[in-house]
């Protein structure tokens, strides 16, 4: 009996040592332009090009995978995210305001300036909602950044108040369910949404970080609604399941502060993963010498079409 039960547990641990090895994915670096705040990573499924920004540096960059192309825009100033546009170029959130870029002409027009009062603050992530909204948030001192949701006709309705950095935010295919990140909480709070009027409500935090991970940044969904969760301090992409509240599998990055990621590629199974190199001291550059760079790992599992900002 004693031999019988050493053997079930010894296979029980071997089980569950297989699946702690599978849960462990290795990414490598793409692309060697280092980013001061690497942020926004966006695929745009129709143009099959990968965007992302630098956020300190003002700069918006596109790759090609199939030519290695790598070309770059320069803004003026600080840039929170990037999202296509259904007729062409992309909404960029600049530190004053909602912005159209035109990549050809590099012309920016000003759509909306909601927190122009508001000279501590700057914009930070977003992304549209599946109504074709783009929904950006800010960041500045504790508790005074909200979460906007922005149309094409230029209204800005504020959508959380009370906001300390806005990040991650994604919604479920089924179009009920909005997830959001304000990074200090360490929370992804879950809301109900309905997609026809873009209203949410019954606000439950649905993931707590437990210390020594990290905090969540940038975000993104799988097609089987599991997300996928960039670790700041962390050196990872963690993939979390919003049902149980618990991680399931993480990318690992070899860079502390991981700040967003995208699905992409033809078949949206490439996750593309951003890194930032500020704030790090000569000795963690040194240990982390690829930090600020743009990552790349294969998750096993595809990721959902980037929404696009509707101007009809």
């Amino acid at each position: 009996m004693k031999i019988f039960i050493l053997a079930t547990l010894l296979a029980a641990f071997a089980g569950i040592g297989n699946t702690l090895a599978q849960t462990s994915i290795p990414s490598k670096v793409l692309l060697n332009t280092k980013a001061d705040l690497g942020e926004g990573s966006i695929w745009h499924p129709k143009q099959q090009l990968l965007y992302w920004v630098d956020i300190d540096k003002g700069m918006l960059y596109t790759y090609n995978p199939v030519n290695s192309e790598e070309k770059s825009f320069e803004l003026g100033q600080k840039v929170g995210t990037v999202v296509p546009i259904d007729t062409g170029g992309v909404m960029v959130a600049l530190k004053d305001g909602i912005y159209a870029y035109n990549l050809k002409n590099q012309k920016l027009k000003l759509l909306v300036s909601p927190e122009k009062d508001l000279t501590e603050n700057r914009f930070n992530d977003g992304k549209c909602d599946p109504g074709g909204r783009f929904w950006v948030g800010s960041l500045g001192p504790r508790y005074k950044a909200s979460l906007y949701r922005v149309s094409f006709k230029g209204e800005a309705v504020q959508m959380l108040d009370s906001v300390s950095t806005s990040n991650g935010i994604v919604w479920s295919a089924d179009k009920k369910t909005m997830y959001y990140i304000d990074t200090p909480t360490g929370a992804v709070r879950a809301f109900d949404y309905d997609n026809a009027s873009g209203n949410i409500s019954k606000p439950r935090i649905v993931i707590q970080f437990p210390k020594g991970i990290g905090y969540p940044d940038g975000m993104s969904i799988d097609s089987e609604g599991k997300l996928w969760i960039s670790h700041w301090g962390g050196n990872c992409v963690g993939r979390w399941d919003p049902q149980t509240g618990k991680m399931l599998a993480k990318v690992e990055v070899a860079a502390p502060n991981v700040t967003s990621c995208a699905f992409g590629g033809k078949n949206l199974d490439i996750l593309y993963i951003t890194t930032a190199s500020t704030g790090m001291s000569a000795d963690a550059l040194k240990k982390y010498p690829d930090a600020g760079k743009v990552f790349v790992a294969n998750p096993g599992v595809k990721g959902t079409k980037a929404n696009f900002f509707k101007t009809r």
